[in-house]
């Protein structure tokens, strides 16, 4: 599975300066941790958050939101973009931003 490049470098602009940031290739796609944990990635051409399961249904009722049915399942505290909400660096920002919001309150690994 190949995922969007361009929008694999709108995360990187929107990530960049973060401490403790690796990017590594995950789910056939891109994934970006900080201090190990997953915070976003890319798979295909969506962008897919992790933010939680006290902000899951938040999330999904923002345009653009869509469950993450990675498994065939959807998996609660994780969320994609849809390419629509994902098309400009300042489209991810926020979404990003969101999910380090997040992440940023879990211990390191």
């Amino acid at each position: 599975m190949a995922y969007d490049e361009e929008l694999a470098e709108r995360a990187r602009a929107a990530l960049k300066g973060v401490r403790g940031l690796a990017e590594r290739k995950m789910f056939g796609g891109l994934c970006f941790t900080v201090h190990g944990n997953m915070v976003c990635g890319v798979v295909d051409d969506k962008l897919m958050l992790r933010v939680g399961a006290d902000n899951h249904e938040a999330t999904l009722k923002m345009k653009h939101a869509q469950p993450m049915d990675f498994t065939g399942k959807p998996m609660k505290g994780m969320v994609y973009v849809a390419p629509a909400g994902c098309k400009t660096a300042a489209d991810v920002k926020p979404w990003v931003k969101r999910a380090l919001e997040f992440v940023k309150g879990l211990p390191p690994k």
